[in-house]
């Protein structure tokens, strides 16, 4: 049974198309890619599967389940987590701060005035646990303000893992690193396929990172798809050369 079941989605802005027609299936365990030239549709995409925009055609299914209606929170709720383009995390709060804030919600202590002491140990276990898986053990303590870009980026993956999803959609996530940065994350990414067993559908612009990391790849392309297929078959297609990886023969 797959994971996620993306059929036939249109959306619309009044004339403007912005995702036409697309389908798209992730297998459990799966790391799979979405590319394409700026403008071509793929937030957008991600949008209707993470549930902040209804498609205008089409349906999704998570888990066997049609969702296409659902919002956001209650995706979250299913197993479903993502990350946006613009870190999303709170500045002003230590990185164990930012972690414990989903933990709690994870745990269902969301709005308690108080916890026992052994739900704090629970929870103070659990922001231990994404600390280091998170490669954020001497940080801990800093303000996520104070971090590099790439330490924001790690804190707001761990934060998103922190809600315990099985489908995990992220949208960029080297974008505007150095190299080191890039390398940092991408094998954090790994880290969390093989180790984690998550599948990961990712947004991402860097063709190192997507045909290192990538089972496979859908191409965009002014909202449709253009091609499908494994890293090498990709690498080879020439509509792809010619709209994206930059061929000009």
């Amino acid at each position: 049974m797959s994971l996620l079941r993306v059929n036939n989605v249109t959306r619309s802005f009044g004339s403007l198309v912005a995702v036409n027609d697309v389908s798209m299936v992730v297998e459990p365990g799966e790391l799979r890619a979405v590319i394409g030239p700026n403008g071509a549709g793929k937030t957008t995409f991600f949008n209707l599967i993470s549930g902040f925009f209804p498609p205008t055609a089409g349906t999704i299914l998570f888990d066997d389940r049609d969702v296409t209606a659902l919002p956001p929170h209650q995706r979250v709720a299913m197993g479903m987590a993502r990350t946006f383009q613009i870190t999303q995390i709170f500045p002003e709060l230590s990185v164990r701060e930012n972690l414990r804030i989903p933990v709690e919600v994870a745990s269902g202590f969301r709005l308690r005035p108080w916890l026992s002491r052994e739900q704090h140990a629970r929870v103070r276990a659990r922001v231990d646990e994404l600390i280091g898986l998170g490669g954020l053990t001497d940080k801990a303590d800093r303000l996520a303000s104070e971090l590099a870009h790439g330490d924001q980026r790690a804190t707001e993956i761990m934060m998103s893992l922190a809600l315990r999803p099985r489908l995990l959609l992220l949208d960029e996530p080297t974008a505007g690193m150095g190299d080191q940065e890039t390398y940092d994350i991408t094998r954090l990414i790994r880290r969390l396929h093989r180790e984690e067993k998550l599948s990961i559908v990712l947004i991402e612009h860097d063709m190192r990172v997507i045909f290192h990391l990538a089972d496979r790849i859908m191409v965009l392309a002014e909202g449709a798809v253009l091609a499908e297929g494994s890293a090498d078959e990709i690498g080879k297609d020439e509509r792809v050369q010619a709209a994206y990886l930059g061929k000009t023969e």
